[in-house]
């Protein structure tokens, strides 16, 4: 499957060279909007309804914002995706590819077949706000933020814990502050805004993390 790269800003899934850009061609049956505006230049762009698939890169938002919403009968070859990255880390190798109801088998398969031909590995998952992971994690992180604020345990002591009771590599306080407490406020935060759901407020840290960054602190 070939595909065509449009650059549309800075990409948070794709800050470096990566084979999935280098594989791409000049006129590529798909076409991959990559960059923080990525939302915008699929607005210039138009549907894109020649192309067997047309991905639009996404932050925490719903792909509905850029593609609308009408009664299920969506763009039926508009997909949405994101690499998983937490904070300032490098991103992984994990691509969620979002659908619509409306989307055709055909281009979510088209879609995933030219992501994973690069390495990568792809879930698929519907049109909500943060998709899989971010609303899986998020008010676990949150947890563990407001757990140590109450002094259950030391960061180093539920790190510990959770490593050699669960087999996580990383505990969750060393994990959020190798890779910017200040960046999971704005998740966090974006999701509570979306879905107003208590877990989803930014744990007093991650708001002081916030704060201080604004402050060049």
């Amino acid at each position: 499957m070939s595909y065509s790269i449009l650059h549309a800003g800075p990409s948070r899934s794709f800050p470096d060279q990566h084979p999935f850009l280098i594989r791409a061609s000049a006129n590529g049956d798909g076409v991959v909007i990559v960059g923080e505006q990525a939302g915008a230049a699929f607005a210039q762009l138009g549907a894109g309804e020649d192309r067997t698939f047309l991905a639009i890169e996404l932050r925490d938002e719903c792909l509905g914002v850029h593609n609308g919403e009408r009664s299920g009968s969506e763009n039926s070859n508009v997909i949405g995706f994101a690499r998983f990255r937490m904070g300032s880390a490098v991103p992984s190798d994990l691509i969620e590819l979002v659908k619509q109801p409306g989307t055709k088998a055909s281009a979510v398969q088209a879609a995933r077949h030219a992501f994973e031909s690069a390495g990568l590995k792809v879930a698929i998952c519907g049109d909500f706000p943060g998709r899989i992971v971010n609303r899986l994690l998020r008010p676990y992180y949150n947890a563990a933020l407001r757990r140590l604020d109450e002094g259950l345990a030391t960061s180093a002591d539920m790190d510990l814990t959770l490593k050699l009771g669960l087999g996580y590599p990383e505990g969750p306080i060393s994990l959020l502050e190798r890779t910017g407490l200040a960046d999971h406020h704005d998740v966090s935060l974006a999701l509570f805004r979306a879905l107003g759901h208590s877990d989803y407020v930014p744990a007093r840290r991650a708001q002081v993390a916030r704060h201080r960054q604004r402050q060049g602190a």
